[in-house]
């Protein structure tokens, strides 16, 4: 789970991804069955610090509650297209 307890943590290592000079970053959200709006949140921040830095940030396989999450908030964009054909999650 991402939550006020853990956020920091996955923010402090994206963050350092990035002044390690990686331009692309990929998240497998694989093991992480829930993600709260406090843990959310680290992800549309460190995208836009990311693309500041000419880099990349994609999640990879969200638990449906992230990716509803995600969708509902309009930082669907991060997620890896990993629906048939290539396509994204469409917004219900």
């Amino acid at each position: 789970m991402i939550d006020p307890v853990t956020a920091p943590r996955v923010r402090a290592a994206l963050e350092q991804c990035l002044r390690d000079g990686i331009t692309l970053i990929d998240v497998d959200l694989t093991t992480v069955d829930r993600c709260d709006d406090n843990g959310l949140r680290v992800f549309p921040d460190v995208s836009e610090h990311a693309a500041e830095a000419q880099a990349f940030l994609l999640l990879h396989h969200p638990s449906p509650q992230t990716e509803r999450l995600l969708m509902d908030t309009g930082s669907d964009g991060l997620l890896y297209p990993m629906r048939p054909g290539g396509a994204r999650p469409q917004r219900a």
